[in-house]
């Protein structure tokens, strides 16, 4: 499982295929991904938006950038984490996605950015 930590905050990944084809007309692999997000500081912070990196075995490389994660913007205190579900679809059977979270410390303001680590997008059957 993929994990990052940045400025006492970790970022654990878990990846699960979820299909062969979606009804598009471009044939595309759908990957379901469950992030978890702990605040080991000693600060409250809210995470305030997100920037995804995804490449989709060289066929293309995309950026995602918006507010908060599934419509949320979660408040962590110290010790607490939240957990999310979220999905990707790739047209190729192999990609990667990576990127950052822009967090802010409640008690001062200050804008940090936390580390999402490079996960991998693999269907099961490239692996024989």
């Amino acid at each position: 499982m993929p994990k990052a930590v940045t400025h006492d905050v970790s970022i654990s990944v878990e990846v699960a295929y979820q299909n062969t084809e979606l009804n598009s007309p471009v044939k595309e692999h759908l990957f379901a991904y469950r992030i978890t997000i702990k605040n080991n500081g000693e600060y409250t912070l809210k995470l305030l938006r997100r920037h995804w990196y995804i490449n989709d075995l060289n066929i293309a490389k995309s950026e995602v950038e918006g507010e908060g994660v599934v419509g949320l913007q979660p408040v962590l205190e110290p010790g607490e984490s939240h957990q999310y579900v979220s999905g990707c679809a790739i047209q190729s059977e192999i990609g990667t996605m990576h990127g950052t979270y822009l967090m802010e410390r409640q008690m001062d303001g200050k804008l940090f950015e936390v580390k999402i680590p490079l996960f991998h997008l693999l269907a099961p059957f490239r692996l024989n």
